[in-house]
């Protein structure tokens, strides 16, 4: 038999692990072929590779994500090889799996649970006699009824074989995210989370992780992330691996973890600010609401105190980058209460914030007991919210506003400088800032249409021109000095009209060559002569100083000169300012 297994993965650069590990716990028995494809190629060209490897079984990895698509190409491959096995598995299919199978009757089996050993199990038999009953963990039609074998005890993953140890898969390990995981389960019951079905946490073999990582390092992967659901449950383990990670990393290859906030011990983070190499680790952590009483309904134990405390102490230590997540919609959490939640963790300053919406999962205690809270949520995947007891999808919209702009300015970190002026100094709360400028993007369409960098520029420029235009001077400062900031070359034309006139440029730039000491130490070793000055940086005059305002949080008004030398060998910007005063005093002498 021709056995393949396959995923529709959400992106080109992930690779599925789920497959990979099929395919290595079934060989050397039974000889699989591995097919990836994305949700974004059309479900015909799938369909005609497939059909050409000549398969006669197919399993298919199922999640939210791709549930559709991959329905899609079964239907078309039961049109035209009716004689192909096809079989579902994955967590999308393990909850309500007898509605499956009697909606698509075209996927002939499907695996509950944890699938290693119940693929291999089911290939024996359909090798064998066919006795589907004697499979754990398989789902089934029989008689034109539905049977759903009990599932399995879970497997001993110390071991499990290797899932990276496949010569196909070497080219593409620098191109792509290879996903490893060191443990499966979840001590915590979180009921919206698929993670909380799953009683106890196992591991596997340590010093074969090890190897695995030692093997993809060696052969060019660069981004390896671990999909633990909590990496940092033990301590003595996470740190063992931490420290392998340093001792042994590769230049350019990046870690990332999920990880609980509240539960990391000061001493790890201190270890980690003391010893890891910048870059090396990046942080997930889930803080989802800071409402009390709504994580308690959802059974979800948080300190927000010691959260904060972590996520402090490692942007304080600035090596590892934090990725942090609000979900939207969780019980009891109205719109106020999550402009608080938002407040709370903006406040943190993360390097970046998701903000989700609720997804009522197959097999949660949340979706079990959505009625309790008035929950009205998609029938199909992704199964978001639409509405419950205390957020309306007027509420909802609104959010989503706030969502699309934070995505855009401040998780890209375009305009850092900017927007921690507005949050601060200009806007209630930081919430207040994303919901007005969310709000005043959608009305204006621009959430339907694709954006220049000048575009992003531009339309902040016309949000305060147009709301808050008493501050608009200032603004304007900061968003020219953070155009400038991330620019790796000169720009040829800026987003703004030029004010300076060329007789004043030049003016300024021979009061620098006569008084380079006025830019500081770090201007005087560049030894810059004038040709340089007007071939590489450029000079703006903004009514305040941006070096005492980003330092010292002082912002005087007065206008101040930029200069932004532009280095064609680091390809990065160096910014230096003085009062423009100073130029006016020697002009006056």
């Amino acid at each position: 038999m021709n056995i393949i297994v396959s995923s529709l993965n959400a992106k080109y650069i992930h690779m599925n692990l789920a497959i990979r590990y099929l395919k290595a716990y079934a060989e050397p028995e039974f000889q699989v072929q591995m097919a990836e494809y994305t949700i974004k190629d059309p479900a015909m060209n799938i369909v005609t590779d497939l059909f050409r490897k000549k398969p006669d079984i197919i399993g298919f990895s199922c999640y939210i994500w791709n549930i559709a698509e991959t329905i899609k190409v079964a239907k078309i491959l039961k049109k035209i090889k009716p004689e192909t096995i096809i079989v579902f598995g994955g967590p999308e299919v393990s909850y309500d799996t007898k509605e499956w199978l009697e909606k698509i009757p075209e996927i002939d089996f499907i695996i509950v649970g944890e699938g290693e050993e119940t693929f291999k199990q089911f290939l024996r038999e359909a090798h064998g006699n066919q006795e589907w009953e004697n499979v754990s963990g398989l789902a089934f039609r029989k008689d034109g009824a539905v049977i759903v074998n009990p599932q399995r005890n879970k497997i001993d993953l110390r071991m499990m074989p290797s899932p990276f140890r496949f010569e196909e898969d070497v080219p593409h390990l620098s191109k792509r995210i290879v996903y490893i995981e060191t443990s499966r389960g979840c001590p915590f019951n979180c009921q919206f989370c698929l993670s909380s079905i799953e009683v106890g946490v196992r591991y596997f073999d340590r010093e074969k992780i090890k190897e695995d990582i030692r093997y993809l390092m060696k052969n060019g992967a660069k981004t390896i992330k671990f999909v633990d659901r909590t990496f940092n449950i033990s301590r003595k383990y996470a740190m063992d691996m931490f420290q392998f990670l340093i001792d042994e990393h590769v230049p350019g290859v990046v870690f990332q973890f999920e990880i609980t906030g509240d539960i990391m011990r000061p001493e790890v983070i201190q270890f980690l600010n003391d010893n890891a190499p910048k870059g090396l680790f990046r942080f997930e952590i889930g803080v989802q609401s800071t409402n009390d009483f709504t994580n308690e309904l959802v059974k979800r134990k948080q300190n927000f105190a010691k959260l904060s405390r972590t996520v402090t102490m490692i942007k304080q230590g600035g090596k590892i980058d934090q990725h942090l997540d609000l979900i939207a919609g969780l019980p009891e959490e109205d719109y106020n209460s999550f402009r608080k939640t938002f407040n709370d963790v903006f406040a943190l300053r993360p390097e970046e914030l998701q903000l989700g919406f609720l997804k009522m999962l197959r097999g949660t205690g949340l979706r079990i007991g959505a009625k309790h809270f008035g929950y009205v949520y998609m029938d199909e995947p992704p199964y978001e919210i639409l509405s419950n007891n205390v957020l309306s999808f007027e509420d909802i919209l609104k959010i989503k506003q706030v969502e699309d702009v934070l995505e855009k300015f401040w998780n890209d970190h375009r305009m850092d400088a900017t927007v921690e002026y507005l949050v601060e100094e200009v806007f209630e709360t930081p919430f207040d800032f994303f919901q007005e400028f969310g709000a005043y993007w959608d009305e204006r369409g621009w959430a339907r249409i694709g954006h220049q960098l000048e575009d992003l520029f531009r339309r902040l420029f016309s949000f305060i021109q147009e709301r808050k235009r008493e501050h608009l001077p200032i603004v304007e400062g900061f968003l020219k000095y953070d155009y400038l900031r991330n620019q790796k070359q000169k720009p040829r034309k800026p987003w703004w009209d030029e004010k300076l006139k060329k007789q004043e440029q030049s003016a300024i730039y021979q009061f620098i060559l006569s008084n380079p000491e006025m830019l500081g130490k770090t201007f005087l070793n560049l030894s810059l002569s004038e040709k340089d000055l007007y071939k590489h940086t450029v000079l703006e005059i903004l009514p305040f100083n941006p070096e005492l305002y980003l330092q010292k949080k002082i912002l005087v008004k007065e206008p101040a000169i930029l200069l932004v030398y532009y280095n064609y060998s680091d390809h990065q910007p160096h910014m230096f300012s003085f009062p423009y005063t100073a130029l006016k005093k020697v002009r006056e002498a």
